[in-house]
């Protein structure tokens, strides 16, 4: 077994029973032949296990009229070597017919045959193509990558973090508000949450039900698209917090931690609901536990309001530490739930 094949998860004995009855479901019958087609111990064990049935003798018939009908392939004669010289020559039954009477009268010793013609040489047959040089595996794995990442970074989601950005650096910048810094900490948490939602599920990828069902697929998939959603909206969010003046708002980075918690909280809670529904109660959540202070305070306080509420819920290290509790439980849920990921998520 190679150490490809340990990595691999091996199908049970009950799915390859099922699968020879067809009795297992598309999604995972899709599954197990994705993955015996790496796995030479799993392909064996399906190999006999349909061949035991009904199905096997007709495949077996299938293949018996396939291999009759199929044409044989032709045979070159092999080239005849050049007699070394005084080689006794070939018996005369060999040669053929026997020698013509000019040749008897060319000089040759009588009672002894006339040598046989030397053949004339034979081309080589010209060697095979090189076969053509495997594709290097960096560049496959990140092709493999990109498309996994693909709905991450493609769509509505992408542009709306550009505009989030340069929203808020033209509120600061051009029109002289002092709270753009707040407003953009309290918007950034939300955007991982909805690149997730956008990025993962029957909505965003048309191949969803096939993907889930493959080895590479589900959580797996989910978390590289997930992963793909920070390493934009992360960079973009905190520079052009960075470039913000402060005003008694937290620090450009505060966002990091609530922004990954409620990412994996949406995550776990997709596997219940949904990617859309869960992606609207943790950001839904968000926005309420942050704007809904804001909204009863007097017109002049707003700013003010806001950066207060945000300090409640960013800045501080028991704050900080509430939130690496809250995404180290949301990780744990997100692992429990995972045979969910197996199949299709709700949209």
């Amino acid at each position: 077994m190679t150490r490809r094949e340990r990595r691999l998860w091996h199908v049970s004995d009950d799915l390859v029973t099922r699968y020879a009855a067809g009795d297992l479901p598309e999604p995972d019958a899709w599954s197990l032949e994705k993955h015996v087609e790496d796995c030479t111990g799993c392909a064996s064990r399906v190999s006999a296990a349909v061949r035991g049935t009904a199905a096997g003798a007709v495949l077996a018939r299938v293949r018996a009229a396939v291999l009759e009908s199929a044409p044989a392939p032709a045979v070159s004669p092999a080239p005849t070597a050049p007699r070394a010289p005084g080689a006794s020559p070939a018996p005369a039954a060999s040669r053929g017919p026997a020698a013509s009477p000019a040749s008897a009268g060319s000089g040759a010793p009588a009672g002894r045959p006339a040598p046989a013609p030397t053949p004339a040489p034979t081309r080589a047959p010209a060697p095979p193509a090189p076969p053509a040089p495997a594709a290097r595996p960096a560049l496959s794995r990140l092709a493999r990558l990109l498309w996994a990442a693909g709905p991450a970074v493609r769509g509505a989601w992408l542009p709306a973090v550009l505009v989030v950005a340069a929203a808020a650096l033209s509120l600061s910048y051009l029109a002289g508000f002092a709270g753009a810094r707040a407003l953009l900490l309290a918007v950034a948490p939300v955007m991982p949450v909805a690149g997730v939602a956008l990025s993962y599920g029957p909505h965003a990828d048309p191949l969803h039900e096939v993907a889930a069902a493959t080895p590479g697929g589900g959580l797996r998939l989910a978390l590289t698209r997930t992963v793909a959603v920070l390493a934009v909206c992360v960079p973009l969010l905190t520079l052009a917090g960075l470039l913000l003046p402060a005003s008694g708002a937290p620090a450009a980075a505060a966002w990091l931690l609530p922004g990954l918690a409620l990412a994996l909280a949406s995550l776990a809670l997709a596997s219940f609901v949904g990617c859309r529904v869960a992606a609207g109660v943790t950001g839904g959540g968000w926005l309420c536990a942050v704007l809904a202070p804001v909204a009863v305070a007097p017109g002049a306080a707003v700013t003010a309001r806001l950066s207060e509420q945000l300090s409640r819920c960013l800045d501080g290290t028991a704050t900080q530490a509430a939130w690496a509790a809250a995404a180290v439980l949301s990780a744990a849920l997100l692992a429990l739930r995972r045979p969910a990921y197996d199949r299709p998520l709700r949209p």
